[in-house]
């Protein structure tokens, strides 16, 4: 019996499911799904996988445009299929190893063996990075989908992660344990695995529910992506391209990141006079430009780009509607009894963000701009950059909450289906999880 079909019916006994998944050994997937729930004390966006022999559940925070899957492996990690990468090995070139060597700090264990290969780890809540996660395979398994209902199980058991070190996870959700990383240019990031091992379509979707109760979605593989009364959201998608930066810190190669040229901003109709050069990435610094992060809970604007959008913002809104003082990380708040309530969310002038065409822009509605940070206080749920240096804009996960984001890597190109709001749905409205 081959070591795969094994685990597999290992799972399967583990979840009382043996003839289900028995009765699946030779399926096929075209879609996997995770559910993501956002966190709310720390508003990052956790999912849950399970891998190990035996199986082990481990919940993890969602970075979209993270290296691969990263796992706390100081702290209880046991396996009987635990492999370290040795150094010359496969799993080395397959994952284009940053150095090779031995750790000599305590007792041989998961994360730390001799003669192992080793990349760069990295923990985007800190600002963190850690330069010895041991690179090492181990089983790994995760649902399926079939038609708008979840789908067997399916079981990859050499999938390659890397383990971390404890304090890496400083900052992350209670019990999480590591980070799950969908980066471009990474044969080793969690969506390419599976698209390798089943061949499926290289491209995965989020759809970030809002709800702290109520999870939300991603989709690794073909669309449709099914939401209440059967809609298909990917019917409703515009697309940009992805641009890639190639000059990747701490290696020779192109960026994991995924950023996309918003050429203008308009509210309510008018476009605002923002410095055009910002908006640009620099491909020989990466400043500059636009980024799409699930590590950012709000999007991230330039100093002069906030102060543009706010003021306009501001002068949109209706004249009864009055500011109130700022409330931390927002500089711009409103008191929100003057504010109505539409299908769309809060009352609220309208921002598009234009992407490489006029006609192409994602629209911005209540639902997203504004936060209730209080019972009658809301702000422009927008943040101003501290750092001196970065991206222009850094598009945050509230902005793309109850919004359908296609990552279709295949086709170098991102799409929007702008709020599920329009549709009379929401990110959580689905029957996988």
């Amino acid at each position: 019996m081959s070591s795969s079909r094994y685990y597999f019916f290992h799972f399967c006994f583990l979840l009382i499911i043996s003839t289900n998944c028995l009765a699946k050994t030779n399926f096929k997937p075209k879609t996997l799904f995770l559910a993501v729930k956002k966190d709310p004390s720390t508003l990052q966006y956790i999912t849950q996988i399970h891998q190990r022999t035996p199986l082990v559940p481990l919940k993890l925070a969602v970075h979209v445009g993270g290296e691969s899957l990263w796992i706390d492996c100081d702290k209880g990690y046991k396996s009987s299929t635990y492999k370290p990468a040795r150094c010359g090995s496969r799993q080395c070139e397959f994952v284009n190893a940053t150095t090779c060597g031995e750790c000599d700090v305590g007792k041989i264990r998961p994360g730390c063996n001799k003669n192992t290969c080793i990349n760069v780890v990295g923990n985007p809540a800190t600002d963190t990075t850690f330069p010895g996660g041991e690179i090492a395979e181990d089983v790994l398994s995760i649902r399926s989908v079939n038609g708008s209902i979840p789908g067997p199980v399916v079981t990859v058991p050499k999938f390659i992660f890397s383990c971390a070190e404890s304090f890496l996870t400083e900052r992350l959700g209670k019990d999480v344990k590591g980070m799950v990383g969908f980066g471009q240019h990474r044969p080793a990031s969690f969506a390419a695995q599976f698209t390798s091992t089943f061949r499926f379509s290289r491209k995965f979707a989020i759809c970030l529910s809002s709800s702290t109760k109520r999870n939300g979605v991603i989709f690794i593989g073909h669309s449709p992506y099914f939401f209440s009364l059967a809609f298909d959201a990917s019917s409703d998608l515009i697309y940009t391209p992805i641009i890639t930066y190639p000059n990747y810190i701490y290696f020779n190669k192109a960026s994991p990141e995924y950023y996309i040229q918003v050429s203008s901003v308009r509210i309510s109709g008018k476009n605002l006079p923002l410095n055009k050069t910002l908006l640009s990435l620099n491909l020989d610094n990466d400043e500059g430009g636009t980024r799409i992060s699930t590590a950012v809970p709000y999007t991230v604007l330039e100093a002069s780009i906030y102060s543009v959008v706010s003021k306009a913002f501001v002068n949109a809104m209706p004249k009864d509607v009055k500011n109130v003082p700022a409330v931390q990380p927002f500089k711009t708040c409103f008191d929100s009894s003057a504010i109505g309530m539409s299908r769309l969310g809060y009352s609220a002038p309208e921002i598009n963000f234009v992407l490489h065409k006029p006609n192409v822009y994602w629209t911005i509605t209540g639902a997203n701009s504004l936060v209730k940070v209080s019972n009658d206080v809301v702000c422009l749920a927008f943040v101003e950059r501290t750092q001196p240096l970065g991206q222009a804009i850094v598009i945050g996960g509230y902005q793309m909450e109850d919004n359908l984001v296609e990552f279709d890597l295949s086709r170098k190109r991102i799409g929007f289906s702008n709020s599920l709001f329009f549709r009379q749905t929401t990110c959580s409205n689905h029957n996988y999880a």
